[in-house]
């Protein structure tokens, strides 16, 4: 009886495609997580379009270097009207009450404390709520904001486990609310140039991409409040901040918009600087987020995504940022250059007879090619972007984009399923490194709707 009750269990197992777990389970070897079904008059917000904005209204929440950086880029643009500060602690208002006056604006409503964002967001005269706290934070206050009609603007990640990924998602579409991540590196001038290589074929066939975020954080822990990203980081294990990497590559593979990430296997190595860190600063014998992780990635039209993420050791920075073609290479880091078939580029580079097939094309002739192809948005705001400034001028471009894309009722450069299929990676890459590296599948957070969209673009307004 005991045997036949065994062979039962495992009969239904392999039913059921594999062994069944609390919230995922295991289908062919891959770890599945259960996805929710949309509920009854949810629907989907890919593509979506608001009423434009003449003047776009807005409140800011968390006011620490990134957000007072970002009221101070706010001040540049047309269009907007800064209404409301918000800070857990008030004297953090100082330097964005400052940016203000220097630049002859009205004074901004101020709020504080523990439930100061919640006010703001409960404000008639706000359209968009931009979102600059510590992570854990990012979620509750981006669903409470979408809850109250506002749009939002989030940070990076936004965030930082898959329950929040799917509850922005169906916050967005019960609401009908933009919510954007605040991804500033895929309007990286490089990145917004090699886009538009890549849509133009000079690639070819994409094959492969690279990104990374690695950047010694050593002489930044302490500006962190109440030492929050170390906190974060000393219990959670895998790519906790893959973003920066992520979104410009998978902008080039059209994810959610003709193609999709399948699924992810990660590794890593023992937690050394990480550990000792921690000890020094917090007591803790132990450490979950290791020195280094990678991260390989399947789509479902067969290309792969290698991501690596490291914030301990002393690593000069790099982002990886590289596309790989049948007729074509791009790479930002560590050296910066192009490589192509001489026949793609005929119609571009003068003398491309003479390119080296087995290195960069030389730096006149890359010069060359990057004007040609320097992305239309680029060409409307980059002396403005340079003057102002923001990691160089992308972090205003960024800003630039979102505002014109809600004045002008645009679909947003980066929609919730951006944010949830980038933020993800930290929550499937950590189930992966408990289980071994085991594959782990991607949720599809639009839910059968990735390739319904005929690869991505930048939504512009027609010219008369």
């Amino acid at each position: 009886m005991k045997r036949l009750f065994i062979f039962l269990t495992f009969s239904l197992a392999l039913l059921c495609g594999g062994c069944a777990n609390d919230g995922w389970r295991t289908i062919d070897g891959v770890i599945v997580f259960d996805a929710p079904a949309r509920a009854e008059g949810q629907q989907s917000v890919l593509g979506l379009t608001t009423e434009p904005l003449e003047t776009v209204r807005i409140g800011f929440v968390g006011l620490g270097a990134r957000g007072s950086a970002a009221v101070f880029r706010y001040t540049y643009l047309d269009g907007v009207e800064i209404k409301a500060l918000c800070d857990l602690y008030p004297d953090h208002l100082d330097n964005a009450r400052r940016y203000l006056a220097e630049r002859g604006c009205p004074a901004a409503d101020e709020y504080s404390g523990e439930e100061g964002w919640k006010q703001l967001c409960e404000r008639d005269d706000i359209d968009l709520v931009y979102i600059a706290t510590g992570w854990q934070m990012h979620t509750p206050i981006a669903v409470y904001a979408m809850q109250q009609g506002k749009h939002v603007a989030i940070e990076v990640p936004a965030a930082t486990s898959l329950e929040e990924c799917w509850q922005l998602v169906d916050t967005a579409e019960k609401t009908q609310r933009h919510c954007m991540m605040l991804e500033n590196c895929v309007y990286d001038f490089f990145e917004l140039t090699t886009l538009n290589m890549a849509q133009h074929g000079l690639f070819g066939k994409v094959l492969h991409v690279e990104g990374a975020y690695i950047h010694n954080l050593e002489p930044f822990w302490d500006s962190y409040q109440d030492n929050w990203r170390l906190d974060f980081n000393q219990s959670h294990r895998g790519d906790v901040y893959a973003t920066h990497g992520l979104g410009p590559v998978c902008q080039v593979l059209d994810i959610h918009r003709g193609d999709r990430m399948n699924y992810l296997v990660a590794m890593d190595t023992e937690s050394v600087n990480g550990l000792k860190l921690a000890r020094e600063k917090m007591g803790a014998e132990t450490f979950a987020n290791a020195d280094h992780t990678l991260t390989l990635i399947k789509t479902e039209k067969g290309r792969t995504i290698h991501l690596q993420h490291n914030v301990f050791t002393p690593r000069p920075y790099n982002r990886m940022y590289l596309v790989e073609g049948t007729d074509g290479f791009a790479a930002k880091y560590p050296v910066e250059g192009y490589a192509f078939r001489p026949a793609q580029v005929a119609d571009s580079l003068p003398d491309y007879e003479n390119l080296d097939e087995h290195g960069f094309i030389p730096d006149d002739a890359r010069a060359l090619l990057m004007e040609r192809y320097k992305s239309p948005i680029v060409r409307d705001i980059e002396q403005k972007a340079r003057e102002v400034g923001g990691h160089g001028g992308m972090d205003f471009i960024m800003d630039y984009r979102l505002i014109y894309c809600l004045r002008n009722g645009l679909p947003l450069d980066q929609d919730v399923y951006d944010a949830a299929e980038w933020s993800c990676i930290g929550a499937l890459t950590a189930m992966s490194l408990e289980h071994r590296s085991a594959p782990v599948a991607v949720p599809d957070f639009t839910r059968g709707d990735w390739n319904k969209i005929d690869g991505y673009r930048h939504a512009a307004v027609e010219a008369k």
